[in-house]
């Protein structure tokens, strides 16, 4: 079993229950941050002193106080840890259910496993955290299994989702073309646009520009 753990969660509820879990299975130190930059610090540190964590489960969104903290989220930690110390076994722990940040998370980030929080959450972190362990065999929660294997999901990129999410918010495609050459984004030309815009609409099969906005929201692309 796992020699060394970090729980990152900024609720109590959470991390209790989290820790709770594992020192059902025996993980002899488990430790707990509240902040992302608390978190990389003992990460870091541990490593230095070769004595590494080797499972960090984290939550995606933290709120926000009085620190001023630079990782302002779970997944800029685990994207950090990840390339540093890219053998540390990670379980993202979230209430977030849309399926193409689920995705993106494995995509992205090579992360071992995803529990959502919910009914089933200390079951299921029970089993992701033994099968992380012993195989190499990626866990997600149950409930979203179906979802995260749905092949339009995997057919859709970052670039994809960046014009959806702007037209939701009522840009057009020559303001579109605007933003993305100030951002540097490319393709940016008003054609590109026009083109993934028609290929998105082609494939959702979606009648107007409304109609995709929504049947991205209904499949968690947005």
């Amino acid at each position: 079993m796992f020699q060394k753990a970090i729980i990152v969660d900024d609720i109590d509820f959470n991390d209790q229950g989290a820790l709770q879990v594992l020192t059902n299975l025996n993980v002899p130190v488990v430790d707990i941050a509240k902040y992302c930059d608390e978190a990389l610090l003992k990460i870091k540190k541990a490593q230095l002193e070769e004595q590494p964590y080797d499972l960090v489960i984290s939550d995606l969104s933290f709120k926000e106080d009085h620190r001023n903290d630079k990782i302002k989220s779970g997944e800029e930690l685990i994207a950090i840890v990840k390339d540093l110390f890219p053998e540390t076994k990670i379980i993202a722990f979230s209430v977030e259910d849309k399926p193409y940040i689920v995705q993106s998370l494995f995509k992205k980030f090579a992360i071992n496993g995803y529990v959502i929080k919910g009914r089933n959450t200390i079951t299921d972190l029970q089993q992701a955290i033994m099968q992380v362990y012993h195989t190499d065999e990626k866990f997600i929660s149950p409930e979203l299994a179906t979802l995260y294997q749905d092949k339009t999901i995997h057919q859709i990129n970052d670039y994809d989702i960046l014009i959806i999410k702007y037209l939701s918010l009522g840009i057009s495609q020559e303001n579109m073309e605007l933003q993305f050459k100030e951002l540097g984004i490319t393709p940016n030309s008003k054609s590109s646009i026009e083109k993934h815009s028609n290929k998105l609409r082609i494939y959702f099969r979606a009648n107007n520009t409304t109609h995709l906005v929504a049947i991205a929201k209904d499949l968690g692309l947005i």
